[in-house]
């Protein structure tokens, strides 16, 4: 019998679905640990960005492959805030990698097999002895497909970008709506259709549309699943 204090949850999804913030508050909890994939992919992003690897805002394979191992990712724990955060090399990135700047590209560094290849090894190594959440888009489907329990998150594009532009707004960030709406829809176009791990709901994956939910109701909801998921390794 497996014990839920090894179980790994996979929520993957669209961007801008809230997914980091509904994975954070499961893990708080549950009592597990939290693993943001995306900011990995953001990191690299912005590593490509601060070292001129990306020539009109796709990324040189030439420049960016050689470059792989020189690229470090670890999550910190802030005691002020409680919650972890990307550190590139040294360097708290943290509020630098969700910046549009970053939105713009990272979508094209994450279809590069070898930059998904890393990204996906670090993570199973991060989670390999379970009581983990983690978020991204091929959580369920690639690194942990035997996940005990995938979410697969989705909600409406206006109201994806909603809440992105308030994020941004309180983080600091000067940002515009019609901006990060035509950023959403070329974000889901793009991992949608990218070659690497396309973004595809899991086969038992559960669907969670949050266009209309408080985080509140988010959380009602995972209980019930939780408890259903917990039930099927009682015996």
């Amino acid at each position: 019998m497996k014990s839920p204090l090894s179980f790994i949850v996979a929520v993957d999804g669209y961007s801008s679905c809230g997914k980091s913030t509904f994975a954070r508050l499961i893990a708080r909890e549950l009592h597990y640990v939290y693993i943001d994939s995306g900011a990995m992919y953001r990191a690299v992003a912005l590593y490509c960005l601060n070292n001129n690897l990306l020539e009109n805002g796709n990324p040189v394979h030439g420049k960016l492959l050689p470059a792989l191992g020189q690229i470090n990712i670890v999550f910190k724990l802030n005691d002020l805030s409680a919650q972890h955060e990307t550190w590139l090399n040294g360097r708290n990135v943290e509020l630098e990698i969700r910046g549009i700047r970053v939105s713009e590209v990272v979508s094209k560094i994450s279809q590069i097999r070898e930059v998904r290849e890393k990204m996906v090894s670090m993570q199973r190594k991060i989670g390999q002895h379970g009581g983990v959440v983690m978020d991204g888009r091929d959580i369920g489907t690639v690194v942990f497909p035997d996940a005990q329990l995938k979410i697969f998150m989705t909600a409406e594009v206006e109201v994806r970008a909603r809440r992105r532009y308030k994020e941004l707004v309180e983080k600091g960030l000067e940002v515009e709506l019609d901006k990060i709406v035509e950023n959403i829809r070329m974000r889901d176009f793009e991992d949608e259709n990218r070659k690497e791990s396309p973004l595809r709901k899991a086969e038992d994956a559960v669907i969670l549309d949050n266009s209309h939910m408080t985080i509140e109701q988010q959380m009602a909801w995972f209980r019930k699943i939780w408890i259903k998921t917990t039930s099927r390794y009682d015996h």
